[in-house]
């Protein structure tokens, strides 16, 4: 060790005087705000006890979770179609998907619910293939809430997978046109697979905002969780306890979707970085072996 030059030996980080100074007024502020909320009667943590695990609480958590999956799910595919309709050559299909992606991100997720909640009163009938459909029978207040929750998740998506595309290497691309391979399957066998890392740990993020993102269709009268402490609080005017027991299941359910969604990154932090230099700007040769 003491043969080691000095420039590569390990250099202990010594604490200054002000983050001590620093922590320290940190965790006394920390525990006179514990000590507040914990000893002042009117959060009521006994109610808030009662009520965390209330039947219609958990009804309401669980559609949470259902137009969450499903407008996700869904959101994805759609911005998919859009991420590869805007990355096309053919100049009417790119612009199509920009102004969606335009309009969709630039307006608030709230105005897109209440309209399409409110569609019946732009088109009351559709008719197709001769049969009727009374549109504001069709659409429910769950309907519009993931119609509106997909759509707008959609936009975002497709710049998540977009973004992913551009970050697979040119000389990867130019290989398989040389290999005369078309546009669908160059997408699906080449572009896709390895931009993967890319979008798989940003689509974590946007799943923890779309699972709070849902506390929006309480304006529908969607018997979400948030709808469901409002009904509970609106008959016992017990406002901030019911309040504090959604925002704790809100904060329950983002950790538990946090943890996940930072191995994921840790995983593909380490994968992309453990690739040499080389293999990052392999040219692909075989068709049979890209598909594998």
């Amino acid at each position: 060790m003491n043969g080691m030059d000095p420039a590569l030996k390990p250099r202990l980080r010594r604490r200054s005087a002000f983050e001590y100074a620093a922590w320290t007024v940190c965790i006394l502020l920390g525990v006179g705000l514990l000590v507040s909320v914990s000893t002042n009667p009117n959060f009521q943590w006994d109610v808030v006890a009662k009520y965390f695990t209330n039947e219609s609480i958990l009804r309401g958590l669980v559609l949470t979770i259902y137009l969450t999956v499903v407008s996700m799910v869904l959101g994805t595919l759609l911005g998919l179609i859009l991420a590869i309709m805007r990355s096309s050559s053919i100049k009417p299909i790119a612009a199509t998907a920009g102004v969606y992606i335009t309009f969709f991100r630039g307006t608030p997720v709230l105005v897109q619910l209440i309209f399409w909640f409110n569609i019946a009163a732009l088109y009351p009938n559709l008719s197709i293939g001769g049969t009727d459909i009374d549109v504001n029978a069709l659409i429910t207040p769950i309907t519009a809430a993931v119609v509106g929750l997909t759509l707008n998740q959609a936009a975002y998506m497709a710049e998540i997978i977009r973004g992913g595309f551009s970050s697979v290497g040119k000389g990867q691309i130019e290989a398989a046109d040389s290999l005369g391979m078309s546009g669908m399957m160059k997408m699906r066998k080449v572009i896709i697979p390895q931009a993967m890392p890319s979008i798989i740990p940003a689509t974590g993020n946007q799943v923890i905002g779309m699972f709070k993102e849902t506390s929006l269709v309480s304006v529908l009268g969607v018997a979400e969780l948030l709808q469901s402490a409002q009904l509970i609080y609106a008959r016992t005017y017990e406002t901030i306890p019911l309040l504090i027991v959604a925002s704790l299941w809100y904060l329950v359910m983002t950790l538990l979707l946090s943890y996940p969604q930072s191995q994921l990154e840790k995983k593909y932090s380490r994968s992309s970085s453990r690739l040499p230099r080389k293999a990052k700007n392999v040219v692909l040769t075989d068709p049979e072996g890209i598909a594998r």
